[in-house]
Order: structure tokens, then sequence, then C-alpha cells
């Protein structure tokens, strides 16, 4: 699995994706500040945050008997980078379906403006 497919696993979870959030805005945290935060227990943001840290998201450091937790932004920034790729590729096709349908729209407008006219006569 690629860096990308890891993270985007890992943050498939509302609850770790919250958990990410509260990182990035909070700086480091202890598994217990963070479950203060949310509807789950303290062992469950432990099994959370494994699972980040396993993506790349987290990292660890001991202060003494705790245990922070902070966000290392490198696996984000790769992933931000690919979905902003898979959205400039769609940009371009959308561009480019654009383009074909206002050159085709045209194209019936001259064939349109240069058809001969045809009379009609009332019939009798």
């Amino acid at each position: 699995m690629t860096t990308v497919d890891v993270v985007l696993e890992a943050l498939g979870d509302p609850t770790r994706r919250v958990v990410v959030e509260l990182l990035a805005t909070g700086g480091g945290r202890t598994a217990t500040s963070l479950a203060s935060e949310l509807p789950v227990t303290r062992q469950a943001v432990v099994q959370h945050l494994a699972v980040l840290r396993d993506a790349g998201l987290v990292e660890s450091r001991r202060e003494g008997r705790e245990v922070r937790f902070e966000l290392r932004p490198a696996a984000l920034t790769a992933t931000a980078a690919w979905m902003a790729d898979v959205a400039a590729q769609w940009d371009h096709r959308l561009a480019v379906i654009t383009e074909l349908a206002e050159t085709s729209e045209i194209e019936a407008a001259l064939r349109q403006s240069s058809a001969p006219e045809v009379e009609t006569r009332d019939m009798p």
C-alpha cells in the first residue's frame, strides 16, 4: 500500500479524523486529554492513535510519566498533493469537455445560419 492509501484508510474513521483535528489545533496531547473531548474511552483513543501512528500521521514522545501525541504533517501533505493532482486532472478533462461542447454549439449555429432558406408556399 502507498502512503496515500494508508493515510486515506486511517482517516476513513470519523473518530480518527476528529483526533487529527484536535492534534492539529491543540499541539501535543495525551490520550487522556483527547478522550475527554471524544465520546469514546481512553483505551479506544489509544487504539485510534496506534492506527494513526502506523499511517505516519502521529508520533508519540514520552514526557515524564505522560505520553504526548503530535501530528506529523508529512503524510497529510503527500496525500493533499495527490488529491490536488487528481483534481487538476479532472479540471483538465472538464475543460476539454466544455471546449468540445462549445465548439459543437458554434458549428451547429454556423451550419444553421449558412443553410439556404427554403421558401414555403401556401398550398391550395
